[in-house]
């Protein structure tokens, strides 16, 4: 089997695919300026808001969602490719956009640090690496081919 197919019970018919979304729940110490950040900024749409004993949840539409587990030789070897050196921890957050190198310096205007600007990968994305707000190290990635247009969506399950 190569490599880049799904695998698993949703794929040989056995059962129904048992997670139905994937939600990432960040603490933010400054939560007003990581809302400002990752909603105004950033221009995640903004699904729910709730208010309970003094505190606040913003939830956020960060597009399409997926867990990329990785060992850490490989993350070593991502760090490698897109900084030049090893910086990420146990978690990093990828995010697709349309242009990595616009949003990039939109964000480092808005107050995130540039760990490493822009830099096509052997994976063919132009990728950025970036520290925002509540101490999320950010990959932005913009994919430089249409993977769409030459092969299924199986494809796109590349590295960030």
């Amino acid at each position: 089997m190569a490599e880049n197919q799904p695998t698993g019970p949703e794929n040989d018919g056995s059962r129904a695919t048992a997670v139905r979304q994937l939600r990432l729940v960040v603490t933010a110490p400054d939560y007003d300026e990581a809302l400002r950040f990752y909603r105004d900024v950033l221009g995640m749409t903004q699904q729910e808001a709730y208010e309970a004993e003094g505190g606040h949840v913003t939830i956020l539409d960060a597009g399409r969602a997926t867990l990329e587990l990785t060992d850490p030789r490989h993350a070593e070897y991502i760090d490698k490719v897109e900084v030049g050196r090893r910086v990420a921890g146990h978690i990093r957050v990828a995010l697709e956009v349309d242009d990595s190198d616009g949003t990039t310096k939109r964000l480092a205007d808005a107050g995130a640090t540039v760990i490493a600007e822009p830099t096509r990968t052997p994976w063919d994305s132009l990728n950025a690496r970036l520290e925002g707000p509540a101490g999320l190290q950010l990959t932005l990635f913009t994919e430089l081919t249409d993977v769409n247009a030459t092969q299924d969506d199986t494809s796109r399950n590349k590295p960030s």
